[in-house]
């Protein structure tokens, strides 16, 4: 209950927040705190996840359904919200009878830090003019940043404003710097609230408002079957985005607690808080990043927690909706701006540009397409760019020959050895990819040119096809033509730890008997040892060879 409590002081002013960097009014924010919150309390699997409005999310809610509304009308944008949401909802149902956690893996570690950092921006950016006292009428993150330098230039900054505003962001930077037990955000907003009373500032600057008395009924008039199905296909990217948060989020504080969750469980627990959400005048929500973190450290064992911070901001919602009449709009913009700060990962990006260099270059496609193209195309696009350097991966993977060394058991690349030793009439290939019909005349070209190239005259050409993890039709094909090429220069093709699946289907997709069980062996050694015991009883006789019948 204590947790609870803490959490309230969170609860608040981040679901008005990130409301209102939806464009949405910033009461729909505590809509979309307390129904979720009750929701997944019943429903959801993990004992701790707090559920509520995100700022990874805003950006993609407001390119969703503001282009629907008449002028970007917060108002009429909150119903398709609320539409947007219960289809982000049924869709992860869906996807959790299904069985489909697992397509959160579309969205790898590259394209999360690309598409987190460039949503940073744009949140922050888009609550620059809020802090500053002025508004910018644009579309597009440049459009946007151009117009609120012109602003600037042109003096339209407002003092008081400005002055509120940047007071409440350094009060919240400040008190988590100084990791302070009372939450900056807290603070901030309470005086916020009273320096606003006290002096009447309700004139001079904008203030959120006073809250609608009462609980929304479920209602969703004047939506058209057009606006919904424009809605679908950002709901399911809305899904997406939303799961793969929650699902790492859930993961990593049950791992931390000794707990297991089930991801389509937990796909499928979101998908009803969502759809709770949207009925109850919410919208569409996911796992929060940095009010669960504050849930476990406040003592929180249970989704009670979560139950009694739904029950005090509905107790706030009932009894004091005319307190927000106080608040200013430049502190709710200050609380944004730090929650998306939170975003930003500058050394996570150094630290992948050091890793892989293909990799960092995804993640600055994501940032590049989600920051100008837009939130959905961009992490469209990144996910095409991502499926490419898979295949461009698989299509041209690493491939080496293997040599002996003289002080180290097994055989070993002799890219990475030079000073290893070939075995005479031997050659070893090994392949670190699946054959399919992309890389197959790869492979077949490969062997042939180390079988042209060798030294001394080559008797077997050995593969070490642990790594050979798949095969189709096509590569099979490939590997018949070498076959028979290399048995027209006298040379033995066998294969050394292919996997039984594999191995299976080029026996059975080979030609005839070509590829029988004396082809394969357990082990490179043993595929070599094989080779020097047949060398040493047949001599320089190259037309026969026999292998153990291996599983």
């Amino acid at each position: 209950m204590t947790a609870g409590l803490v959490l309230t002081a969170l609860l608040i002013p981040a679901g008005m927040g990130y409301a209102e960097a939806a464009g949405l009014p910033a009461y729909a924010g505590l809509y979309a705190t307390i129904v979720p919150l009750l929701a997944y309390a019943v429903v959801g699997p993990s004992k701790i996840l707090v559920l509520g409005p995100d700022s990874s999310l805003a950006p993609l809610i407001a390119a969703a359904v503001l282009p629907l509304t008449v002028a970007a009308d917060p108002e009429s944008a909150l119903v398709l919200a609320g539409v947007l949401a219960v289809l982000v909802g049924v869709i992860m149902i869906l996807g959790g009878l299904l069985r489909l956690g697992f397509v959160t893996e579309l969205l790898s570690k590259p394209l999360r830090l690309g598409y987190l950092n460039a949503i940073a921006l744009i949140v922050i950016v888009g609550q620059l003019p809020k802090l500053l006292g002025f508004s910018v009428d644009a579309s597009g993150l440049l459009d946007e940043l151009a117009g609120i330098v012109g602003a600037v230039l042109d003096g339209d900054v407002d003092p008081t404003t400005a002055l509120v505003g940047g007071v409440s962001l350094a009060v919240i930077i400040g008190l988590k710097v100084l990791h302070s037990k009372v939450p900056g955000v807290l603070v901030a907003v309470g005086g916020a609230m009273v320096v606003a009373f006290a002096i009447d500032l309700t004139d001079d600057i904008d203030m959120v408002g006073a809250l609608p008395r009462g609980m929304p009924l479920p209602s969703f008039g004047g939506v058209s079957w057009d606006e919904v199905a424009a809605l679908v296909g950002p709901a399911a990217g809305i899904a997406l985005i939303a799961f793969a948060d929650s699902g790492v989020l859930s993961r990593t504080f049950a791992a931390r607690r000794g707990e297991n969750v089930d991801g389509s469980t937990e796909m499928k627990a979101i998908g009803v808080a969502n759809v709770a959400s949207g009925v109850f005048g919410g919208f569409p929500i996911s796992a929060s990043g940095s009010r669960t973190p504050v849930a476990e450290e406040s003592g929180a064992r249970t989704q009670l927690a979560g139950v009694v911070g739904a029950t005090a901001v509905l107790l706030f919602v009932l009894l004091a909706p005319g307190v927000t009449a106080y608040l200013p709009q430049a502190t709710l913009g200050a609380v944004v701006i730090v929650a998306a700060w939170a975003l930003v990962d500058v050394p996570g990006v150094v630290r992948m540009w050091r890793m892989s260099r293909v990799e960092a270059g995804l993640a600055a496609a994501a940032f590049v397409g989600v920051a100008l193209v837009g939130v959905l195309q961009g992490i469209l696009v990144a996910i095409g760019l991502s499926f490419v350097a898979v295949v461009v991966r698989v299509w041209q993977p690493y491939r080496t020959e293997l040599v002996a060394l003289p002080d180290r058991d097994g055989f070993h690349d002799i890219t990475r050895h030079p000073e290893g030793r070939r075995i005479p009439g031997l050659v070893l290939v090994r392949f670190d990819a699946p054959l399919f019909f992309a890389n197959g005349e790869i492979f077949d070209s490969y062997v042939r040119s180390l079988v042209n190239d060798s030294a001394s005259p080559v008797e077997w050409v050995v593969v070490a096809a642990e790594p050979i993890i798949g095969l189709d039709t096509t590569a099979v094909d490939e590997v018949v033509d070498l076959d028979r090429y290399l048995e027209s220069q006298h040379v033995r093709l066998v294969f050394a730890e292919m996997k039984g699946p594999v191995k299976d289907r080029l026996v059975r997709f080979g030609v005839g008997d070509r590829f029988d069980t004396s082809r394969f062996y357990p082990t490179i050694e043993a595929a070599v040892s094989a080779f020097e015991q047949r060398r040493r009883r047949h001599g320089d006789d190259r037309s026969e060879g026999d292998g153990p019948e291996t599983s």
